[in-house]
């Protein structure tokens, strides 16, 4: 390393300075038109919170996100899919991502659209704290929900993945699908995203699930999009071949033609998503 060069175009991970990082982290970037797909979520959402079945902001906690949207699918003791937000774990929110519903819903699948603070009013720490605490609330009120908690199955999208991936080890979780998610957070605390994260080493080793597998999880299914960065996709290709040295049930399957805001099209009634929720909740 050249130590007269000047600090932000110095290697800092994988041979990236800190801008080529912050590129190969800015999905929104990426996608053109990445401002297109969140106003059509936001549109397809809408029209599923005004249909039937579906009970909005039941808290789980006290604090303003803390809240989640349960989307009936008519069945009597159906199977559970809790969905987890992305946005680097610092934009969005719930409202946003109603529409992962209508497939599973489908299927005979209720759904639970979880939020939770927002970094940095939130530590990561917290937040993963907090999606345990939405995950002990549905599993110890089934009657309430009427879902079969043997049947609970965890997915997310991008920093959902994440969230995800770690909560496969809660005792209530059957399986997880991680969609595009972010399973070692080294780089994340080296670029643009710690900004508002502020991730300190320990969280960096508890909470990235490729430094966990000690720990031992549910099945996960790893799911991102063949067009997806190459960060994107090597966190998903790294963590699955660390999982199978050590004999944990993680898979990976890499979904063609598929960007990082494109993918979620796979939540539809045919869609591969949704087709491996079914595998993992046995519906």
């Amino acid at each position: 390393m050249d130590l007269s060069a000047p600090e932000a175009s110095r290697a800092i991970y994988r041979g990236m300075d800190r801008a080529a990082l912050d590129a190969a982290y800015n999905n929104s970037a990426a996608v053109v038109d990445s401002p297109q797909w969140l106003e059509r979520w936001r549109e397809r959402s809408a029209i599923r919170r005004s249909g039937p079945g579906v009970r909005l902001d039941i808290p789980y906690a006290e604090r303003e996100r803390t809240s989640l949207d349960y989307f009936a699918s008519g069945e009597t003791g159906a199977p559970l899919l809790v969905f987890l937000h992305g946005g680097y774990w610092q934009r969005n929110s719930k409202e946003m991502f109603s529409f992962v519903a209508d497939g599973p819903n489908a299927h005979g699948i209720d759904v639970a659209v979880v939020g939770y603070t927002l970094a940095p009013a939130a530590r990561l720490s917290d937040i993963v704290a907090e999606v345990d605490l939405a995950l002990d609330v549905l599993a110890a009120d089934t009657e309430r929900f009427g879902f079969d908690r043997r049947r609970l199955v965890v997915s997310g999208w991008s920093a959902g993945g994440h969230l995800a991936s770690v909560a496969s080890a809660h005792s209530a979780v059957r399986g997880a699908v991680c969609i595009s998610g972010i399973f070692d957070l080294e780089p994340i605390a080296l670029c643009y995203l710690d900004d508002a994260l502020r991730l300190d080493r320990q969280e960096i080793e508890i909470l990235s699930p490729i430094r966990r597998t000690r720990l031992g999880t549910a099945p996960q299914s790893l799911m991102v999009g063949g067009d997806e960065l190459p960060e994107l996709q090597r966190q998903s290709l790294d963590y699955a071949n660390v999982a199978a040295r050590a004999g944990l049930p993680i898979t990976l399957s890499i979904l063609p033609r598929h960007h990082h805001f494109s993918i979620l099209d796979e939540w539809s009634a045919d869609g591969a998503l949704t087709a491996e929720l079914l595998a993992l909740a046995g519906a």
